[in-house]
């Protein structure tokens, strides 16, 4: 069957070699090893011949992609929306005059902003900083949050720095360097910068050799499934997470001046918490002083049903910074209170302080995501896909464990012990999935994956099962 959004996507995966990478691709790989690091590859694309939910390698293999460029696909390769929106004059002149925007941005870019990333910004947040990458994103949120709290201990905006203050900075000493730190969560995953990472608790290899920060780590709550068999358990999960975030708050010797968590963590494995311990999370933060900061990179722009995942939880107050990336197309934090800008020029800044390209591109996705309702439609399309994996799970028990994600539109995931066979099999019944953590398969579909297109997945599935 046809798409409904565009005509010409494929009508279903095409295989053409025996394994993938055929000879083309591997030929290509040889070449590309020769100047860059090939060792991470997943498989080689030719771009020029995907389109919408399918990826296409340069053998010609065809396959439905519910992996997206690790969750950053949102509406289709090659989509005709995105292609008019990168032929405009407009982007042309982002594209070959690309400004230093702290310094010299161009006269439409509040333009661009209010009827782009703005148009869109979470409830409680009408300021954007742009930036480059997910990673970058939470090092700026970080340093608003750090700068936020020593000019509230040093009395509000208008106190000067001391020269003790100024001059000890310059040797990486206090009080110039704060004694400060982020609250991050066991098994999170905040980037591979060096404030980033040393929030990021996922797996070892992102860590190894990197000096890091001293900063606290409180336990992300280990819920068990089905969710409805474990209520008490996974209360008592939760709550136990919070008061430890409390005691941190109270008593780490670093005093956390933000508490930095996913809506779902994602590369740490797809783990998940109720919207009461994020309800929780938010109360605690407030009570003593803390900033929370919401790492929507992953989980932002529709994927879950909601174009925020936050908005899942009816907060009793707004998080303080928002982070986003990847189906964005490109970077940065929304927050509202204007104490989170620095008080002088210069202390939040960067050459390039985003691009405003890529915010043409974000702009473009809104107003597709708009036009087609795609987020309503993920949300429909996620229902009618975790219905039918509960079944293959009570069909194929301990294929499909743990699966997670109902009402989070199509941010599903299930356990499997064979994970990265099972990731491999599903290339060569043409589908390409992705992983987390240490046994979860993941699904991060397009916003424009639809009911056919789970049925192709779910038929793929079941053929992976009963192929062992």
């Amino acid at each position: 069957m046809a798409s409904t959004f565009y005509a010409g996507e494929p009508e279903g995966p095409s295989l053409k070699t025996e394994s993938i990478p055929g000879p083309k691709s591997t030929e290509h790989l040889t070449q590309l090893d020769k100047v860059f690091d090939t060792r991470s590859v997943n498989m080689l694309a030719d771009y020029t011949k995907s389109f919408g939910n399918y990826i296409v390698d340069p053998d010609g293999n065809t396959l439905l992609d519910v992996y997206a460029q690790i969750a950053s696909i949102p509406v289709g390769y090659n989509n005709p929306a995105l292609i008019k929106a990168a032929q405009t004059p407009e982007m042309i002149q982002a594209l070959v005059n690309r400004p230093a925007l702290g310094n010299f941005p161009s006269h439409d870019w509040a333009s661009i902003l209010e009827t782009g990333a703005l148009k869109v910004a979470p409830k409680g947040c009408n300021q954007v900083f742009t930036a480059m990458a997910g990673s970058d994103a939470n090092e700026t949120a970080y340093k608003a949050a750090f700068m936020w709290r020593r000019q509230k201990e040093r009395g509000g905006p208008t106190v000067e720095f001391t020269e003790q203050e100024l001059n000890s900075s310059m040797n990486n000493q206090s009080p110039g360097a704060s004694q400060l730190s982020i609250m991050s969560f066991k098994t999170a995953f905040h980037g591979r910068l060096f404030g980033s990472l040393s929030t990021t608790r996922s797996k070892p290899i992102h860590k190894l050799d990197i000096p890091a920060f001293d900063w606290p780590q409180a336990t992300f709550p280990l819920l068990k499934y089905p969710l409805e068999e474990h209520v008490e358990e996974n209360a008592k999960a939760e709550a136990d997470s919070l008061a430890e975030v409390e005691d941190l708050i109270k008593n780490y010797h670093l005093p956390p001046c933000a508490v930095v968590v996913e809506p779902i963590q994602s590369e740490g494995g797809d783990n998940h918490a109720s919207p009461a311990f994020f309800r929780g999370l938010r109360e605690v933060t407030k009570k003593h002083g803390v900033l929370l900061i919401v790492d929507e990179v992953q989980t932002g722009v529709g994927a879950t049903g909601k174009f925020w995942a936050h908005d899942h939880w009816d907060l009793p107050s707004p998080p303080d910074m928002v982070t986003f990336s990847k189906k964005a197309q490109t970077a940065g934090y929304y927050f509202g209170n204007p104490e989170l800008r620095p008080n002088k020029p210069y202390r939040q800044f960067n050459t390039w302080m985003g691009d405003p390209a890529r915010a043409l591109i974000y702009r473009a996705i809104i107003d597709e995501i708009e036009r087609l309702n795609l987020v309503e439609h993920t949300a429909k399309v996620g229902d009618y896909l975790y219905g039918k994996l509960e079944a293959l799970a009570a069909k194929y028990p301990g294929e499909f464990a743990n699966l997670r994600g109902k009402g989070l539109g199509t941010f599903i995931a299930f356990d499997n012990p064979k994970r990265d066979q099972f990731l491999a099999k599903a290339k060569k019944f043409g589908v390409n999935i992705g992983g987390s953590g240490v046994s979860a398969v993941r699904l991060r579909p397009m916003l424009i994956f639809e009911k056919q297109h789970a049925d192709i997945l779910l038929k793929t599935l079941e053929k992976i099962v009963t192929s062992w």
